[in-house]
């Protein structure tokens, strides 16, 4: 790995596989993996979940999947993050969820951060009963799609906590000029 190069799991390509056969099962996948390079589609065919992977093959992978299945539109980008929290929290990582307690899951950030990502951090901080701050330092490589899937997977993963309502917004983001990406999540 070259220095500010990141890496991403596969279990996170994976949820993005799922999902692809999951809206457009038989013909989905083909169409996305014809907008990549003939590498690229060969590395997400053969992919391990506990394998580190370039966070600039999921950067194009997204990119593809929103103009494929899309319609190029960037909210598109939270729904691949919802169905990124539900493969995941469903299956090989549902030890990270905590039912009925969407803070207790919200304290767990920086475990799950550092499950997902190979470089920087995020911090957890409650601000009151039914709202809390994540904020992400030090990730050498970001963008704003990448963003817009956290929003996703975070709102879909309180729901999947309990919380009615989740709300999710991005007040600061390094890929927007930003110092940090930070994220007000909240809940009724």
């Amino acid at each position: 790995m070259t220095p500010g190069t990141i890496q991403i799991k596969g279990a996170v390509l994976k949820s993005r596989l799922a999902l692809i056969e999951q809206m457009a099962p038989g013909k989905g996948l083909p169409a996305v993996l014809g907008r990549l390079s003939p590498q690229e589609a060969d590395t997400l065919r053969t992919l391990l979940p506990t394998s580190w992977y370039p966070f600039e093959l999921g950067k194009r992978l997204d990119a593809a999947i929103v103009e494929e299945l899309g319609g190029g539109r960037p909210e598109f980008f939270e729904r691949i993050g919802a169905a990124s929290a539900e493969q995941n929290l469903r299956g090989v990582h549902k030890q990270f969820l905590a039912e009925g307690d969407p803070q207790e899951f919200l304290s767990r950030a920086p475990m799950i951060y550092a499950f997902y990502y190979d470089q920087g951090r995020r911090d957890y901080e409650a601000t009151g009963p039914r709202e809390a701050v994540l904020t992400t330092y030090g990730a050498e490589v970001f963008s704003v799609p990448d963003c817009a899937t956290v929003v996703g997977w975070h709102r879909r993963a309180l729901e999947m906590c309990g919380a009615r309502n989740p709300r999710v917004v991005e007040e600061e983001c390094r890929a927007r000029g930003g110092e940090v990406c930070r994220y007000r999540l909240s809940w009724e």
